[in-house]
């Protein structure tokens, strides 16, 4: 049996409930979102670290902060990641269900791994205060330790699903069958790298958030947040930089018969991450003026690339026959409406806490909500009680129907 014809037979037989070229775009959008809370935790958790042991006036103070801030964006990256990793399992499900199979053991260790740093985090953060001792900062460094490891056992999950002409080779060695799921089979640095990078890319923009956020509170050192933006600015635009080169080095480790460098996708996408760093350069001279506009810039180029990663996971299933296009459509309006209606309604329900959360760290001393708040969040309380109930209610009328 060739590969091609192994990967279909290896395809879900039932089909998928909706046209794959949505699910595609949501798989896209979410991953790009995911991608930009992982940065955020990798990066932060780093620098609370280093600015732990480096304990001078200006790092002291603020390490703490970026602690605090590691945990909310590692929940985000984590809430994040389901959606993508759903839309993969639809529309890639025989390439990442064999990858998954192949590293089980990693597979499954993932999610001890992440809930490992996650708690280290929480320990450092909590624990973790000036003139405790050095030990407190080992456990920062080994949470992000932590979650580097997480971000490989991804990687090669999702590189292995690249290269299902070395699936058997993995799985036979000799003369004997490797079912252990022990083994990380591959691993390419350029393609890690370009994902790691702009973790300190993205925390320098979050820095000059940090510091555009808090600048209106009378409260709060100008001189420090001066120098909180500045360090911000100055590690965007380094680490940008440093991506551009990390960039250039995985196209030219593609295989040549892609061509990539003359894919639309591509084009685009290195076009705008071209235009972040020349953005990124003129902000280091008014961090606080360019905060908001470089992190939509960079947001943006960040969805683009992440068209283009896709773009390129097509050309390398292209390979073998292999199109998310091809896929037997079994067409279900109820359950497509049912998630659209539940995205809707979370979304609502989220932006009430994120709101309060914005609006009280801006607010020296204690925030007090308008009554136009209270009524969003009583009806985000309303609105999360009545989709408890309609899905509560269509299971309980399938199970019985099905019972029937």
């Amino acid at each position: 049996m060739d590969t091609g014809t192994m990967v279909k037979t290896l395809q879900d037989p039932m089909g998928i409930p909706f046209y794959p070229i949505l699910f595609q775009f949501l798989m896209v959008l979410t991953f790009a979102v995911h991608i930009l809370f992982v940065n955020f935790t990798l990066g932060l958790s780093f620098l609370a670290a280093y600015g732990s042991a480096r304990g001078n006036e200006h790092w002291g103070g603020l390490s703490r902060s970026l602690a605090k801030a590691t945990t909310p964006n590692a929940s985000l990256a984590i809430l994040f990641g389901i959606a993508p990793l759903l839309f993969v399992q639809v529309v890639y499900d025989p390439f990442w269900y064999a990858s998954n199979v192949l590293s089980a053991a990693w597979a499954l260790g993932f999610i001890a791994i992440l809930m490992l740093g996650y708690g280290l985090t929480y320990v450092y953060y909590l624990k973790g205060r000036p003139g405790r001792g050095a030990g407190f900062g080992a456990i920062g460094l080994l949470s992000f330790a932590l979650f580097l490891l997480a971000g490989v056992i991804m990687h090669v999950l999702g590189y292995q699903l690249l290269l299902p002409e070395k699936w058997l080779h993995w799985y036979i060695e000799g003369n004997s069958v490797n079912a252990s799921g022990t083994s990380l089979h591959a691993f390419q640095l350029p393609r890690f790298l370009h994902f790691v990078v702009p973790s300190f890319a993205m925390t320098g923009l979050f820095l000059m958030l940090y510091a555009w956020y808090f600048k209106d509170r009378a409260d709060r050192d100008r001189e420090q947040l001066a120098w909180v933006a500045g360090t911000g600015a100055g590690m965007a635009f380094l680490f940008t930089a440093l991506q551009a080169l990390v960039g250039v080095w995985w196209l030219f480790s593609l295989p040549p018969e892609f061509r990539f460098f003359r894919d639309p996708f591509f084009l685009v996408a290195a076009g705008m991450g071209v235009s972040l760093l020349f953005y990124l350069y003129r902000a280091r001279k008014d961090p606080f003026r360019y905060a908001v506009p470089s992190s939509i810039w960079a947001f943006l180029t960040i969805f683009a690339m992440s068209y283009s990663r896709e773009a390129l996971r097509m050309k390398y299933v292209g390979r073998f026959g292999y199109s998310i296009f091809d896929h037997k459509l079994n067409l279900d309006l109820g359950s497509t409406a049912l998630f659209f209606c539940t995205f809707i309604a979370g979304m609502f329900i989220v932006s009430y806490p994120v709101y309060v959360a914005y609006a009280s760290g801006r607010t020296a001393g204690q925030y007090t909500a308008s009554p136009a708040m209270h009524r969003w969040g009583s009806a985000g309380l309303a609105l999360l009680l009545l989709w408890i109930a309609v899905v509560a209610g269509l299971g309980i009328v399938i199970s019985v129907k099905n019972y029937l």
